[in-house]
């Protein structure tokens, strides 16, 4: 039955409708727990396809062995074959009771990991301490439609990880965790103290002062003009001298001098002139040092984007057979690092690294590749949301630092004439004796130029700076480091003196921080330079101390 709208009583006073106002876009709801709250949840029966592979790859080298040991017994019996059997049927075995005995669950406020078959081991998170979530894919999982889940609290280094997961849960998994966070720390209002130092709300905002979220921006893409930089990495020369100094062990076992076309190889090398051989070495050297570097970029920084969620939380996916795709969540980014290494330097390239809290591998989580200084300049001004930090002019630390420097790296000039001047090991190796009379004087003189050269370069690149938000520290001689460290991240001071630096009224200032390696350090800095940086930094935090 349909009761009729009746009319006011007489008298009463007529309360207009409240203006609306103006169209305002609701809250996004936030999603559904991804299978359901406290019900336990197995990996996908994919897995039992992956997890035998895996083991068997964990002892494929002791299983190989065994068949080789086996294979050339007397007898001549298949017992070769009997060995690769047992160790596929163990692999499945143990791959299906991996599956079987991992499951995780979500309750209202934990994420738990239960494993272990005799021992059983649950991990737990508490949702709202999850501070990074990474999907990684090996290209195993990747033709199986599968992935693993990374989650990070901040606490350790110790991450749960969920593996065998579908893509599509993996995607569900990640929105769900980070925006169960984004909601738990979310401010009220603009007044509270978890904002950021010049931070603005970020648009319109529900009733309770959660920002809406906004479209994603993105920072970066991989330019494939970059390759350029790739050679001038230092790690894959040491893996490439690494190759070479293992083939020079090996060498002599390798059966290269039963094949004729070595053997009249080797012939016509011996027979040259060493410098020849020497000048053929160098360019092995090079061209397996540019291969290697060109080749480990294209892997691992394949299909590049470096994107600013609607939240603020940042994504950085890359790889080319195994794809990986990091999220940080934006208030636990606490700077950036940006790397000079020597070679790079030279071709004005740089690296960039974000510092954060509880994320990567200590606390630091790498965002570009070797690339035009430019580039990475610019994104690291929009991950620290300020501009100016990595391309201010920085304060010196003066003459006295630069002494104390020259001093120091000269210590192994001593050393080496140290051991020429009494008999040693070294004056009795063979080459010693063909040296003239003023060879270990032009060694020394010689080895203290290098060390000069290095501790001037050393000075040159010291330097600190404050912003309006960060503390700025630049050290490094063969490689130029500057850190970046919001002020609002600085958690304590040290100052520490050694009896040198003390006789030159100098110290190695220390800010402490929960975030990267929980600290970033100016060294050789002069003790009234240092005290002022820090009361700039962190007005009061000295105060009873220095008073």
């Amino acid at each position: 039955m349909t009761v009729p709208d009746l009319p006011p009583p007489t008298g009463a006073p007529v309360v207009p409708a409240a203006d609306p106002g103006p169209a305002v876009p609701g809250p996004v709801a936030g999603p559904p727990v991804p299978g359901g709250t406290g019900q336990w949840q197995r990996q996908s029966p994919r897995m039992l396809l992956v997890h035998p592979v895996r083991i068997l790859g964990s002892f494929a080298v002791p299983l190989l062995l065994a068949m080789f040991g086996v294979g050339r017994g007397d007898d001549g019996g298949p017992w070769w074959l009997l060995v690769a059997a047992a160790g596929a049927v163990i692999a499945v075995l143990a791959g299906v009771a991996s599956w079987f005995i991992t499951r995780f669950r979500f309750t209202d406020e934990q994420l738990q990991l239960r494993t272990g078959l005799l021992s059983r081991r649950i991990l737990t998170a508490p949702l709202d301490r999850v501070r990074s979530v990474d999907v990684e894919s090996s290209p195993l999982h990747r033709v199986l439609g599968l992935a693993k889940v990374k989650v990070g609290t901040g606490v350790d280094s110790t991450r749960i990880e969920l593996d065998g997961v579908s893509r599509e849960q993996a995607t569900e998994l990640r929105t769900f965790l980070l925006r169960r966070t984004s909601e738990e720390n979310a401010a009220p209002g603009p007044d509270d103290a978890t904002l950021r130092p010049g931070d603005q709300p970020a648009g319109p905002a529900d009733a309770s002062g959660t920002p809406y979220p906004q479209a994603e921006a993105e920072l970066a893409r991989i330019d494939w003009s970059w390759l350029r930089y790739a050679p001038f990495s230092l790690s894959s020369l040491v893996v490439v001298a690494g190759a070479v100094g293992v083939l020079s062990q090996v060498g002599d076992d390798l059966p290269v001098d039963q094949v004729e076309v070595a053997q009249d190889a080797w012939a016509w090398v011996v027979a040259q002139a060493v410098l020849v051989l020497l000048a053929m070495v160098a360019v092995a050297v090079v061209v397996g040092w540019v291969v290697v570097s060109t080749v480990t970029y294209v892997l691992t920084w394949w299909n590049l984007r470096v994107v600013r969620e609607g939240q603020g939380n940042l994504r950085i996916t890359r790889g080319l057979l195994t794809t990986h795709s990091q999220t940080v969540e934006r208030a636990k980014v606490r700077g950036a690092r940006m790397g000079e290494p020597f070679l790079l330097r030279l071709v004005r390239g740089a690296e960039l690294t974000a510092i954060a809290t509880g994320v990567g591998s200590g606390g630091t989580v790498k965002v570009l590749p070797p690339a035009p200084r430019q580039v990475v300049t610019d994104v690291g001004h929009e991950l620290l949301e300020e501009t100016g930090a990595l391309t201010m002019e920085l304060t010196g630390h003066g003459p006295r630092a630069r002494r104390r420097i020259h001093l120091r790296h000269q210590w192994g000039t001593l050393v080496v004439a140290g051991l020429l001047a009494v008999p040693t090991w070294l004056t009795d190796a063979w080459w010693f004796d063909r040296l003239p009379g003023w060879g270990p004087v032009a060694v020394l003189v010689v080895l203290g130029a290098l060390n000069a050269v290095v501790a001037d370069s050393a000075w040159r690149n010291l330097g600190h700076g404050l912003t309006e938000r960060h503390l700025v520290v630049q050290t490094g001689a063969f490689v130029r480091t500057r850190e970046v460290l919001e002020v609002a991240g600085v958690i304590g001071w040290v100052v520490q003196q050694s009896f040198f630096q003390r006789r030159r009224d100098l110290c190695d200032l220390v800010a402490t921080t929960a975030a990267g390696p929980e600290q970033v350090t100016a060294p050789d800095i002069p003790v009234d330079a240092a005290v002022r940086l820090a009361r700039r930094a962190t007005p009061g935090m000295l105060d009873d101390l220095l008073a």
